[in-house]
């Protein structure tokens, strides 16, 4: 073992941050994210970021940001102080070893594993990952206000401005009736040239699933996502079967066990890979690597990341082979503020992947310290 690169310490810290305007999805609707934010010291010096994030704390699914700093806190960071901080397998096989389920704190530890490695080594983390087959991604953005009108305002204005020409609308919240004209009303409103996706967020059972997919293919949308609950894979194998539009997993889908399962049941045509969901950047890869070999379509999705999980996930995505449906990390553009010096950068239509050391990103301190959930009682601690 390098004994000038063990691991001295793992801090995760709740960041809450604003968005720009409400985001209204199936479950919830947010009006600001909470990040856990991960800095692994090692002891050359050198710092690793790492990110996790849910929807909604437990709306969205059974992690939330409380849950994954305690897994991290008790388990994970006293398990790892002391190790070697350059083997990054090694590292990830003695938590899967002591540490059960808990995919997003596994993911943030990793990622900021990662980004110390490739700091260390002045190479971009898609370099660790086998090197990068794309500079930039295409990004799409959600339209999430609820209200048609606004969202086709945004939506022109983004084309206009060559941020995004390709938009999901997020639907399953209200009756099917008044989902489906929204969808058609901002169809009207942008055109057939302009390519909407639907994301129902496993709203529907499967006999609405088959009006209400049967109506969307109708309007032309051109990609489906989970339109049934993540467990009911035989109803999403017998949609997956009856319509011509592309059907993606996305809750259903986390790592290269539920990507065999899925596509041994010809249950979606298109996975939705998130790397908190997966567990990490490796496992991300593994799942592809699958998904690949059964001829599924592969999308890059998020979980509403800011900066530093959106990047880690970028360099995943660089990495795949083959990415043909793009990617959907706008997560830091939802939001007002973020935690890193430089924001990412997007341009037209298309997400810069980073090419400097680790992730690219360098931690704002100041704006840590003012956006943690903490500092209240910190301060007081520090006044006492």
């Amino acid at each position: 073992m390098n004994s000038s690169a063990r691991i001295e310490s793992i801090d995760a810290v709740l960041v809450d941050l604003p968005t720009i305007r409400a985001h209204k999805l199936a479950m919830t609707t947010l009006s600001r994210q909470t990040l856990v934010i991960v800095r692994l010291v090692a002891s050359d010096g050198i710092t690793g970021l790492g990110e996790a994030t849910t929807i909604g704390g437990l709306a969205y699914g059974e992690q939330s940001p409380e849950s994954i700093k305690s897994a991290i806190d008790t388990y994970i960071a006293p398990l790892l102080q002391g190790s070697d901080g350059t083997n990054v397998n090694a590292a990830m096989l003695r938590v899967a070893k002591s540490v059960q389920g808990n995919s997003f704190a596994k993911s943030a530890v990793e990622t900021a594993l990662l980004d110390a490695q490739g700091q260390r080594l002045g190479l971009p983390v898609h370099a660790l990952l086998g090197g990068a087959v794309r500079s930039a991604l295409p990004v799409l953005w959600t339209l999430a206000s609820g209200d048609a009108a606004r969202d086709i305002d945004e939506a022109n204005a983004l084309i206009e401005a060559r941020r995004h020409r390709v938009f999901k609308l997020k639907i399953g919240a209200g009756d099917l009736a008044a989902d489906i004209a929204h969808v058609q009303a901002i169809r009207r409103g942008l055109g057939d040239d302009v390519m909407l996706t639907v994301d129902v967020n496993q709203a529907w059972d499967e006999p609405t699933a088959v009006n209400g997919i049967a109506a969307l293919e109708a309007t032309g949308v051109g990609l489906v996502e989970q339109p049934v609950a993540s467990r009911n894979r035989r109803a999403l194998a017998r949609l997956a079967q009856r319509f011509d539009v592309p059907l993606m997993a996305d809750e259903a889908v986390h790592d290269a066990i539920d990507a065999f399962d899925l596509a041994a049941a010809g249950a979606a045509d298109v996975y939705a890979l998130k790397i908190s969901q997966a567990g990490g950047l490796w496992p991300t890869l593994r799942a592809a690597a699958v998904a690949d070999a059964a001829g599924v379509g592969l999308y890059g999705g998020t979980l509403l990341e800011g900066s530093i999980g959106s990047m880690a996930a970028a360099h995943v995505f660089a990495a795949c082979p083959r990415l043909a449906f793009g990617t959907e990390l706008f997560g830091p553009l939802l939001l007002k503020d973020d935690v890193v010096l430089e924001r990412p950068v997007y341009r037209d239509f298309e997400l810069v992947v980073p090419q400097g050391p680790g992730l690219g990103l360098q931690l704002d301190t100041d704006k840590l310290e003012f956006y943690r959930r903490d500092r209240s009682t910190r301060a007081v601690a520090v006044t006492a």
